[in-house]
């Protein structure tokens, strides 16, 4: 088949950690010939790795979408605020488009995309990797196999993990919902997504509660100075001390998020200069730290949703049927059933991934590289699909702030 062609607008974590690699894994099924990453450090190490031309090396995503289309696929992993005109743009010029979660801080956005891929009659798939685990698309297949019966209720924890929360949401580019999203859009329209999936139906109602309870300046410890090397009075004792995080050996995620440079000095650098050396106390941030979302769906399926981050991280669900219930940990590929009539236990194993987010960040660039070679434009996340997860964490944050239910069509249509 014939090998396609890539350019990448956006060499972050996710494009140039997550999804490019499968390039370098199979190199007889994709090829990047281009990339725009404004970080001159990530541009150039984006560059050798995959051997592209100076000519094909932007420092923008508007000066590599100027020229006369380059490639068959463009995947859009830009910041989350700046996903809509090069998506909108690569469409206009006929690209295919994978494009990172979430689509848009704004749903009449991810609306006029969809409307554009669809009018333009390309791909337009949206990063909801879960759907492309082995874990998830087990759990999927045993639910309609019938074992379990009709679906009746699904519980689902996202435990964010204390250490990844006070990277990424109190530290990090997702801290501020002014500068990216809420919480419930940037973290967890993945499982705003596996639950319409799994689900298989249209949303109807949805309420939501949660705050930022814990990484406030009022909770700091007596003493803390803005940045932890700034010589903090309770470094031994404090779980997110930054030393203890980036300074160590690993230099994999999520240290190497901090500086391209990943030598000690280098670290230290960032962590003396930058926003990652920050207390968590002395931050920002604004998003919330703990959030639950119930909601009913046409089909008369309820949830209930949790997602926290204090705990050690994970997924976990549980499926009541009408004949079982289904009990599943995703950090430990493990998937119980229950049968009512007999009381007997099966438990599936389902086998790991050398992939990211199980196997989904591997998954889901095959699916769409197939999907091209194949002319085919109807993926398991396309972007139609994936407006339903959207929504749906729109109206739980309505919720959340107004104290009401939404209703789901009404919302959809204001």
């Amino acid at each position: 088949m014939k090998v396609i062609t890539a350019v990448l607008l956006g060499a972050g974590d996710r494009g140039m950690g997550a999804y490019a690699p499968y390039s370098l894994k199979h190199p007889d099924r994709l090829k990047m010939v281009a990339v725009a990453e404004p970080d001159t450090d990530k541009r150039k190490k984006f560059q050798a790795l995959h051997q592209i031309d100076d000519a094909m090396c932007f420092e923008n995503w508007e000066d590599l979408l100027a020229n006369d289309k380059l490639a068959d696929i463009a995947l859009v992993c830009t910041q989350d605020r700046m996903h809509f005109e090069p998506t909108m743009q690569a469409l206009d010029k006929g690209y295919h488009v994978l494009l990172e979660k979430p689509m848009s801080p704004d749903l009449a956005e991810c609306i006029q995309m969809v409307e554009k891929a669809e009018e333009k009659r390309l791909i337009l798939s949206v990063c909801h990797v879960l759907r492309y685990t082995k874990f998830f698309q087990t759990l999927k297949k045993i639910i309609k196999s019938g074992k379990i019966g009709e679906i009746i209720c699904i519980q689902h924890n996202e435990n964010v993990g204390y250490w990844h929360q006070a990277h990424s949401f109190v530290r990090g580019h997702w801290r501020n919902k002014a500068e990216s999203n809420p919480m419930i859009l940037a973290k967890s329209c993945h499982d705003m997504d596996i639950l319409s999936w799994l689900i298989d139906s249209d949303c109807r109602y949805i309420s939501s509660f949660g705050s930022l309870k814990h990484f406030k300046k009022e909770n700091a410890p007596e003493g803390a100075p803005l940045r932890c090397l700034d010589g903090c009075p309770v470094e031994d004792t404090c779980p997110y001390h930054v030393a203890k995080w980036y300074l160590g050996e690993n230099i994999g995620w999520p240290t190497s998020v901090i500086s391209p440079d990943t030598s000690y000095d280098a670290r230290l650098k960032a962590l003396k200069e930058g926003p990652f050396g920050r207390c968590v106390y002395h931050c920002d941030n604004d998003v919330v730290d703990h959030q639950v979302v119930i909601a009913e769906f046409e089909n008369q399926v309820s949830f209930a949703f949790t997602m926290c981050a204090f705990n050690k991280g994970g997924r976990s669900i549980k499926v009541m049927g009408s004949k079982g219930e289904i009990r599943a940990l995703m950090e430990k590929n493990e998937i119980e059933i229950l049968d009512f009539e007999t009381e007997n236990k099966e438990v599936v194993s389902v086998s790991r991934s050398a992939s990211g987010h199980g196997g989904g960040d591997f998954g889901i660039i095959s699916d769409f590289v197939k999907l091209v070679q194949e002319n085919k434009t109807e993926s398991l996340t396309s972007g139609r699909k994936s407006l339903e997860s959207h929504v749906m964490a729109f109206a739980a944050e309505e919720s959340r702030i107004s104290h009401q239910t939404i209703n789901l069509s009404e919302f959809v249509k204001r």
